[in-house]
């Protein structure tokens, strides 16, 4: 919830604001509107990952008995309140701001996403890598999110800023892309995790289906498509001389995932697993993190 928050501020702040600024526009969703899509992001992420918790408790008594939550702080009839609770403030808020900024889709596609977290967490989390899928597009949407109702107010903006806007555009699809495919690689290293537990209780994950090998040869592909996708990035932004942009990525993206293909290799028990999965969600911090520098170039 806290990488939701952090990609949505920077991205709205330091991408979309500043872009629009330039040219003197302002965003659809700003000021108190844009605060309350992100506490609706935050709050339907939160129900999600309690029922999460809800349906999974007996999986984790063997893949995570220390971090348990329900039973000892809390009964899983509450678990069932706070997930409706917080879902349903989260789809009202989604709806009040989408009556605000005339984009009902706003409301709908949070309903939805809700939907899909409660179906993930009953069902699709067990099957071969529908689960998966579902919250990698999930993540990717924390960013679209912010650039739909740009995308739908595109007749507002006027010849001379078209090319401002297309920017926009491109860089939500590169960080939307970027958050995918990162969260598609720590979904299936976290199933190589808890491989025992899944297996006890008759899910499908990737690993279970195809084993430990396939697992690691999917996730090398991925690795190797990112590895590729940045580094082309960067060779692209050197006509700019945005030196402290590619060597940051280069320190803390590229060679930090480089070294992940790497141990992945190597990689056997849940422990070892659970620090690749450490490590990728650094690698999405630092992903996030990157955002800032485009308050600083145009």
């Amino acid at each position: 919830m806290l990488f939701i928050v952090l990609t949505q501020l920077l991205f709205q702040y330091c991408i979309i604001e500043h872009q629009l600024q330039s040219v003197g526009l302002h965003p659809e969703i700003h000021g108190l509107n844009f605060l309350l899509v992100v506490l609706a992001s935050v709050l339907i992420a939160g129900s999600g990952n309690i029922i999460n918790d809800y349906f999974d408790f007996n999986i984790d008594l063997i893949n995570k008995p220390h971090k348990l939550i329900i039973h000892k702080f809390i009964s899983r009839r509450w678990i069932i309140f706070w997930h409706l609770f917080l879902s349903s403030i989260g789809i009202i808020i989604s709806f009040y701001v989408a009556a605000k900024i005339h984009f009902i889709w706003l409301g709908i596609i949070n309903t939805i996403c809700v939907l899909l977290l409660f179906i993930y967490s009953a069902s699709l989390k067990k099957k071969f890598l529908i689960g998966n899928i579902v919250i990698s597009l999930l993540t990717a949407w924390v960013i679209v999110v912010l650039l739909l109702p740009e995308y739908f107010a595109f007749n507002k903006y006027n010849s001379n800023n078209v090319e401002t806007f297309y920017k926009i555009i491109r860089l939500g699809i590169l960080y939307a892309s970027f958050s995918f495919i990162i969260s598609l690689i720590r979904e299936v290293a976290k199933d190589m995790e808890d491989i025992e537990g899944d297996r006890q209780h008759g899910c499908k994950t990737l690993p279970i289906k195809m084993g430990l090998n396939a697992a690691k040869v999917f996730l090398t592909v991925w690795l190797v498509v990112i590895i590729g996708l940045l580094v082309i990035a960067q060779i692209y932004v050197i006509r700019f001389g945005w030196w402290e942009s590619i060597l940051y990525a280069l320190i803390f993206i590229i060679i930090p995932l480089i070294s992940i293909q790497k141990k992945l290799l190597k990689a056997l028990s849940a422990n070892d697993f659970n620090i690749l999965s450490s490590k990728i969600k650094w690698v999405m911090l630092f992903g996030i993190l990157s955002i800032i520098f485009f308050a600083f170039y145009q």
